[in-house]
């Protein structure tokens, strides 16, 4: 590269290998450069300047999660609001959601490194406007942006964030103890598997200040990379094991970046995030519920809410269909996805007091709706998940798996024609789950079997993976149907 030269984006996203998918970059942490990470963090608030969402000399907020390599691309993102004009304003190691309800609340845009559940040896920047996460259109024209990346700027010389502050941090925490009345866990004990989850402190902090007795479990200063909707056998087996140990009520976590949650019933058994949602809608008075295709379908047959909207995967989609429903006045609009993050797109209202929206992914949320819906039901949570409707769901996922391979194996399923698609997908699966009803191609291949069963089959929109849901009546069947699913995959490689 010359100096002044412009370089588009789209170029870097082929040359680097850091491209776009939900929410901002990702790409290998040895790929995403001091260079890298300052051309992407210029375009994105050009892009701002440009369309007027945000001016000259306006701060903007930076936070990280806790990979190796998040401090060196903080430092890379901070060097390109400064050149961009504006000023960085550092809000530490703090989650995804913290960073942008901080920043939504002064209007102002916010950036978030993190790879969120991925491996440390990746790492990527999740971009939010002052109202809040980038959609696909904002993705669009950023791709299409072309930038000056000052030649050599990074070779000798670093250029540290100002000093952290912790105004993001206390109100994060500050919005859930004035939401939920004072004390209202006392009596329960609640673990917190803390592992490298940066939300890990404030999980603690609100769930004891709401007055639970906590059990801190599992810290560590390597990163491990807790995926929500792929739980580790290992941490099957921990939760277990400390809920026996402790006496817990409840176990509760996140992902790396706090905005996936993990929660358990009393015998360590992690509920589904997608399950956890719809507990957490319910306790909140939802009337509007927005989820995406893959998400289980107890949610329609509670009949707990007025309207269910399917969308494609990923909060973008979700976010975008949430938007909708607020322009056409709709009030009590929700939103979560299978990983368990839960978005708000109206302000909730709960005995006088006011959780104000956030629509972007929040962990935090979720184990204490939960709790709280419980407590209701003078139940414990297993016991409340009695109160669904029994429709169990399993998700995992067969890594190193190119998404190019993935589209081409499911492409005959996703044709115009219905009776073919049918068909396909019956030479696949038919002789281990039988015909098939319908294929919905909102995203990926969702197949309905004639005895209610599904198969959900879908390249990942930000790893080499292809993932497969499944529902049934039972657990242990969609478990079943998860592994033989996995079986009929893998044999594709």
């Amino acid at each position: 590269m010359s100096e002044n030269q412009a370089i588009a984006i789209s170029d870097l996203m082929e040359s680097s290998g850091v491209k776009f998918g939900t929410s901002g970059a990702r790409g290998l942490a040895d790929d995403m450069t001091d260079q890298i990470c300052y051309a992407y963090t210029l375009a994105f608030l050009q892009y701002l300047l440009e369309v007027g969402d945000i001016k000259k000399a306006d701060q903007v907020a930076i936070a990280g999660d806790f990979r190796s390599s998040t401090p060196r691309i903080m430092d890379a993102v901070g060097k390109a609001v400064s050149d961009a004009g504006c000023e960085p304003v550092n809000c530490g190691f703090i989650p995804t959601p913290a960073v942008a309800c901080f920043a939504m609340a002064r209007n102002i845009a916010s950036i978030m490194v993190t790879g969120s559940h991925i491996p440390d040896d990746r790492n990527g920047i999740k971009f939010y406007k002052p109202a809040g996460e980038i959609l696909k259109d904002d993705e669009q024209a950023l791709c299409a942006r072309k930038v000056h990346i000052p030649v050599g700027l990074f070779d000798h010389q670093s250029f540290p964030l100002p000093a952290e502050q912790t105004d993001a941090y206390r109100e994060y925490v500050k919005r859930y103890l004035d939401f939920f009345p004072a004390g209202c866990l006392q009596g329960l004990k609640v673990g917190i598997y803390e592992h490298s989850s940066v939300d890990r402190d404030i999980l603690g902090e609100v769930i004891a200040g709401l007055g639970a007795e906590i059990v801190c479990l599992g810290r560590s200063k390597a990163f491990i990379p807790v995926d929500t909707e792929a739980i580790r056998p290992e941490d099957v087996v921990l939760a277990r094991k400390w809920s026996k140990e402790h006496g817990l009520d409840c176990l509760v976590s996140t992902d790396g970046d706090g905005d996936r949650p993990l929660v358990s019933d009393e015998h360590g058994q992690w509920l589904r995030g997608d399950v956890a949602g719809i507990l957490c809608a319910h306790y909140l008075g939802s009337t509007h519920v927005v989820t995406p295709v893959s998400s289980n379908s107890a949610v329609e047959k509670s009949g707990w809410f007025d309207q269910v909207d399917r969308t494609r995967i990923g909060s973008p989609f979700v976010i975008a269909a949430m938007n909708t429903a607020v322009a056409e006045g709709q009030t009590n609009v929700v939103g979560y996805e299978a990983n368990g993050g839960f978005l708000t797109a109206t302000d909730i209202e709960m005995d006088g007091r006011t959780l104000t929206a956030l629509p972007t992914r929040d962990a935090v949320i979720v184990p204490l709706a939960i709790l709280m819906l419980a407590k209701s039901f003078n139940s414990t949570v297993s016991e409340l998940l009695t109160q669904l409707p029994q429709r169990f769901t399993s998700s995992d996922r067969l890594k190193a798996f190119p998404t190019e391979l993935s589209r081409e194996k499911l492409a005959p399923l996703d044709g115009e024609d219905a009776d073919g698609n049918r068909r396909a997908a019956e030479a696949i699966l038919g002789s281990v789950f039988g015909e098939v009803l319908s294929i919905d191609n909102t995203d990926g291949v969702r197949i309905t079997f004639n005895n209610g069963e599904v198969a959900h089959l879908r390249p990942s929109g930000n790893a080499p993976e292809l993932r497969c849901y499944n529902e049934a009546d039972s657990e242990d069947r969609a478990a079943e149907m998860n592994r033989l699913c996995l079986e009929i995959l893998a044999s594709w490689r």
